[in-house]
């Protein structure tokens, strides 16, 4: 049985994730300069998810700390918006990253469905409900059903990280995804800074 524990502004000192920590976010949209950060779920891959709930000072030394700490990976599925979240409402870089929904599209080449729902079928044999994904995120009081959505996001991202990461290897992708990961805060800083919709690579 899964366990979810609610915080409110911060998390408490002395918790330990571990090495790795599955990390998601959620907003009251998706426009990271107008829809401010509401959430923060973690995991340490466990069964126990911790969840955020937090002020509109972002006063949380603790979660930033972790979210910061160098010697921690944050592992995200479409880590680009929940960084773009972080930089832009908590004022941190987070890294470093490990992203499943860009393992899954260097990986698994045969299909065009990479939403967490599809990869979390295939790869770890998990079924999620997607029901709360629209709901009132600014609520002063989550409702159940949001707070199991929330903690589902990140309860199986270690075990879809380790089936992504074995297609990687196979396919030879390890090194180019992990410079994708490392690229990340650097196109959140560009989503931030104007170029959201625009490809600074392409000829035209």
């Amino acid at each position: 049985m899964n366990q979810i524990t609610l915080h409110r502004g911060d998390l408490p000192a002395g918790l330990d994730f571990g090495p790795v920590v599955a990390v998601d976010t959620e907003a009251m949209g998706l426009n990271p300069v107008r829809d401010h950060l509401t959430l923060v779920q973690l995991s340490s891959g466990d069964g126990t998810a911790h969840l955020v709930q937090l002020t509109r000072d972002f006063n949380c030394p603790n979660l930033k700390a972790l979210l910061t700490d160098p010697k921690t990976l944050k592992l995200f599925h479409f880590a680009r918006f929940d960084i773009t979240m972080m930089q832009r409402w908590m004022g941190i870089t987070c890294a470093p990253i490990w992203c499943t929904k860009i393992a899954s599209r260097l990986s698994r080449t045969y299909t065009d469905r990479h939403g967490l729902k599809d990869v979390a079928r295939e790869v770890a044999g998990i079924d999620l409900s997607k029901a709360q994904q629209s709901s009132d995120w600014g609520a002063a009081e989550l409702t159940d059903a949001q707070l199991q959505y929330a903690a589902s996001d990140v309860l199986y991202l270690h075990q879809i990280k380790a089936g992504l990461e074995a297609m990687l290897v196979r396919e030879g992708r390890m090194e180019l995804a992990e410079a994708c990961f490392g690229f990340l805060p650097v196109r959140a800083r560009l989503d931030l800074a104007g170029w959201a919709d625009e490809d600074i690579f392409a000829h035209s």
